[in-house]
């Protein structure tokens, strides 16, 4: 059993616990849950923002501890005042040390789209991610049969959510429902954990035209930045480059204020 079924497993059980002790009328009486969401497609095509969705997540199974006692609060608010598209917030616990709580955190003090990062298995959790503040949720193809990930994406779509479908190579691609979702390219290989960004690459000129194409994982510098936007990306989610320093927000906007300085350069 590799990583990514051990966290399916787990996830399933918590998913149960929570079904249980937590009902769906309940989740639908958050001050949250009826209010407007924000548009994560309309965020990555502004010309005024830099197409960055700036991750806060604590751990990984790859890396172990990223940054274990960073401040939800502190560092996406610096994400989103550095000049972020959007924010990722990690709700696994066991796995990402994350939580709800963290994106009902971010949510509070952020007025920009929000995803909710975790491993989406059941429509509970959809319902779950709009009763916290989300404004889009992760799927993750590779996890998913293509007519799970049509019927989420239909039940986000009613509760006016956005749905980044997470790809990882060309045969997941037959598993995109439509063009309404945003495609996310992961670029590390869920059997080995490497990770090359010429992933990003190979598959772009397979994804459908009008779709809103996010690049995902191995994100290390400006240069990045520009050979992705070449490509054709119009997003990039970048989350332990930050995490990793002691001061994400800082790291943060140093990144953005680079590529801005490259892009003078080259105009």
């Amino acid at each position: 059993m590799n990583i990514l079924e051990k966290i399916v497993e787990q996830k399933r059980i918590e998913v149960g616990e929570r079904k249980s002790l937590i009902p769906i009328a309940l989740l639908e009486k958050s001050i949250y849950f009826n209010s407007p969401s924000i548009s994560l497609k309309s965020y990555l095509l502004r010309e005024d923002k830099s197409g960055i969705i700036a991750e806060f997540k604590r751990k990984s199974p790859s890396k172990g501890n990223i940054n274990q006692y960073a401040k939800v609060g502190v560092v996406t608010l610096g994400y989103m005042q550095s000049g972020a598209s959007a924010l990722s917030v990690l709700t696994d616990e066991q796995f990402f040390g994350g939580s709800d709580n963290d994106l009902k955190q971010a949510r509070k003090l952020n007025y920009c789209p929000i995803v909710r990062k975790d491993f989406i298995i059941d429509e509970y959790q959809i319902i779950e991610a709009r009763s916290i503040g989300a404004d889009a949720i992760l799927l993750i193809a590779s996890v998913l049969s293509k007519e799970e990930i049509i019927r989420f994406s239909n039940l986000a779509k009613k509760l006016s959510l956005e749905v980044l479908l997470e790809v990882h190579n060309e045969k997941e691609l037959e598993k995109i429902p439509n063009e309404d979702v945003l495609i996310g390219v992961n670029n590390r290989n869920l059997e080995t954990f490497e990770v090359s960004l010429q992933n990003s690459i190979d598959l772009f000129s397979k994804l459908p035209n009008s779709v809103v194409k996010v690049a995902e994982s191995g994100i290390k510098t400006p240069e990045d930045i520009a050979l992705l936007k070449s490509v054709g990306y119009n997003g990039f989610l970048i989350g332990e480059q930050f995490m990793k320093t002691p001061n994400p927000s800082n790291a943060c906007r140093t990144f953005i204020e680079a590529i801005q300085t490259q892009e003078k350069v080259e105009a």
